[in-house]
């Protein structure tokens, strides 16, 4: 189990601080939040882990197949609800190394489904594309 603690420092921000490595992450409110915006939201954070973890888990199906997809990168939006205000859908852009053949390009984009936190999106919608 990982333990990881948040600090209320203030002006709407926090600090996030992991317990096993002590990295810390500093977040803000939006703008759209009355924030000032100056680090990821907790609702950046939370589209980003999708798109980091469904990057990773593709890393890692790269290096049991002997390919690599290394420079692969992710875009990532965020579209808000109100009533009550959360994240309503998100938005990932895959664009993969040129080197890679379609075919990969789609098995790729299906091991999505075994992201733990693409797992634990609930009613968010997801909508995925690749170059």
């Amino acid at each position: 189990m990982t333990k990881i603690s948040c600090t209320y420092t203030g002006d709407g921000q926090t600090l996030l601080k992991h317990g096993d490595n002590q990295a810390e992450i500093l977040t803000d409110l939006p703008p759209d939040n009355g924030g000032k915006g100056r680090y990821f939201s907790p609702t950046d954070l939370f589209a980003s882990s999708l798109a980091a973890c469904s990057v990773t888990i593709m890393g890692k199906m790269a290096e049991s197949r002997g390919q690599n997809i290394d420079g692969t990168q992710v875009e990532v939006e965020k579209e808000m609800a109100a009533n009550p205000r959360r994240v309503a859908k998100v938005t990932l852009k895959f664009t993969f190394p040129d080197s890679l053949e379609k075919a990969d390009r789609e098995k790729y984009i299906a091991s999505i489904k075994a992201c733990p936190v693409h797992n634990s999106l609930g009613d968010v919608e997801v909508d995925i594309t690749s170059n």
